[in-house]
């Protein structure tokens, strides 16, 4: 009994300590500043932060991936710079499903979406989680941007999120610390307490190609594309190995929405990621398929033929 009514308060209080531990290395951290208090707890967050403790809260790595050369930030992100404090996560974050955008702003503020958006595409990469088909009415729907609501209406689903009483989400609204720690700590009792779904039959992906061209001096842009029976078919990245000079790129295919009909015509999906330009991209392994977005820092898109 004792331990059950421990385990909330001792779960936030590790919170606390890693939102002040990524408040430290934000870029709005203030120098002497080592208080963390109720006034901390309504300020809004930054990228930086965001990510920090998505990564740390979720028990994220990169130890199941081999390199030869030290990663660094600046191999995939244009403006986080490799001796900052959090870079690490960033790294981390690459390959962990966060989806974060090459030209991400670390010091930019976080919207409660993106917050959502990244923090969804950790869980979906730490497991393949069935989803019930239901849609829950938001009030400030129309202010979502575009590719945020599936997110969003998942981790409603999960309990993670929820509405205010006037059944709003507040989109645009930057995502507080106090806010972010709640749904951290929920994300964590959820992978907890959740059995992932049963991985279903991938589907078949003929003539699997992989180009790539130079996006810089120092980052080659590379694409894996394929032919899938129908336009509600996608691809995905799953994966980067950097080994003896290769960057060996997994992917997976992503399944159609089954409440949607497509028409039966062959059509060509491709995904796109970004590796340093010293690696020679090679097109690694088919993974099982789920229907879930949890790609690495790529972009799934398709266009019939």
């Amino acid at each position: 009994m004792m331990n059950k009514l421990l385990k909330k308060p001792i779960m936030y209080l590790m919170l606390v300590a890693i939102f002040s531990m990524a408040l430290s290395g934000s870029a709005y951290a203030h120098k002497g500043n080592d208080d963390w208090n109720k006034h901390n707890e309504k300020n809004s967050i930054d990228a930086a932060t965001a990510v920090t403790l998505i990564v740390k809260g979720l028990d994220l790595n990169i130890d199941n991936i081999r390199f030869i050369k030290e990663p660094k930030a600046s191999d995939y992100y244009t403006k986080v710079k490799d001796n900052a404090s959090y870079a690490g996560s960033f790294i981390i974050a690459q390959f962990n499903g966060l989806d974060l955008p090459k030209d991400i702003n670390p010091s930019a503020k976080v919207t409660r979406e993106q917050f959502v958006k990244w923090l969804f595409g950790a869980l979906s990469h730490k497991g393949d989680y069935a989803w019930i088909e239901i849609f829950q009415e938001i009030a400030d729907a129309n202010q979502v941007t575009k590719g945020y609501m599936d997110s969003i209406q998942k981790l409603l689903i999960a309990k993670i999120v929820t509405l205010d009483n006037k059944q709003k989400f507040h989109p645009k609204n930057s995502v507080t610390t106090a806010e972010a720690s709640t749904m951290i700590a929920r994300t964590v009792n959820f992978i907890k307490n959740t059995k992932p779904a049963p991985i279903p039959e991938t589907p078949v992906l003929n003539d699997v190609k992989l180009t790539s061209d130079k996006e810089s001096d120092t980052v080659t842009r590379v694409t894996i594309a394929a032919l899938a029976p129908n336009p509600g078919y996608g691809i995905e990245i799953t994966g980067i190995q950097f080994v003896k000079g290769e960057a060996i790129i997994s992917y997976k295919a992503v399944l159609p929405d089954p409440d949607k009909m497509f028409a039966q015509v062959i059509t060509e999906v491709k995904a796109v990621t970004y590796v340093p330009s010293s690696y020679k991209p090679v097109l690694g392994q088919l993974q099982p398929s789920d229907s879930v977005s949890a790609g690495s820092n790529a972009t799934s898109v398709s266009s019939g033929q």
